[in-house]
């Protein structure tokens, strides 16, 4: 027998905002604007593969408070620049400035992001747990026309920790009036998204549009969001 839940808790960043398409968007807009390939970078996708593989090494330390969201801002474009041998803070802090005024505004989702909320939306509530930080995933969801559907938005910075750290997810059920058994968790991160909310008891669903392997146990498991259809 299907559970009845009540409450549906999503991820934004790669789960509902296609994190990579609207920030390769915006990177490749900044490539030109800055003139980077005069600089020395011959091609924007160099460029784009360092940046994000700086940039997903700083997350994962942000994640664990290695480093501060400060120390995010101010090196990961620094970082990247110096690994084509650019030593240029000034424009590193430009560009980091400019990508953070941009990206939020870009508005490409995943595939039926907008039919399956609004048909979510008619049986449960929906709520949003974030990594990301409150001052972009506002504009985020304004622009991308999210934000309607969902009754609460928790930010790692309003708790004060991050996915997967349980206390995010109390404080989500608590926020919402939830009881664990009633939450469905849906994110697209194993680590942080599924076994965040199994440690703590609610159910989840691995969204993995790559169909990357994996020997994780999760609860549900979809390429397409559409797919929530068939148990919920």
């Amino acid at each position: 027998m299907p559970k009845a839940y009540k409450h549906i808790f999503f991820d934004l960043d790669h789960t509902l905002w296609d994190f990579d398409k609207n920030s390769e968007e915006t990177l490749e807009e900044l490539f030109e604007v800055y003139s980077l390939k005069e600089l020395g970078i011959e091609a924007f996708e160099d460029f784009l593969k360092t940046y994000r593989r700086v940039n997903d090494q700083m997350w994962d330390q942000y994640r664990k408070k290695e480093i501060t969201k400060a120390e995010l801002r101010a090196t990961r474009f620094y970082n990247t620049l110096l690994e084509f041998e650019i030593d240029h803070p000034e424009l590193a802090s430009t560009i980091d400035a400019d990508y953070i005024s941009k990206s939020p505004y870009k508005t490409h989702v995943f595939p039926h992001t907008h039919e399956i909320l609004e048909y979510l939306a008619e049986k449960y509530e929906l709520h949003i747990i974030t990594n990301g930080f409150s001052e972009v995933q506002d504009i985020k969801m304004e622009h991308s026309k999210l934000k309607s559907h969902f009754k609460h938005k928790i930010t790692s910075e309003m708790v004060g920790v991050t996915k997967p750290d349980p206390k995010i997810f109390t404080h989500a059920l608590r926020l919402a009036g939830s009881h664990r058994n009633e939450a469905l968790m849906i994110g697209d991160n194993l680590a942080v998204d599924v076994i965040g909310a199994r440690n703590v008891g609610i159910d989840q669903v691995y969204f993995n549009p790559d169909r990357k392997p994996h020997e994780v146990k999760v609860t549900h498991e979809i390429q397409n969001l559409i797919e929530l259809k068939n148990f919920l």
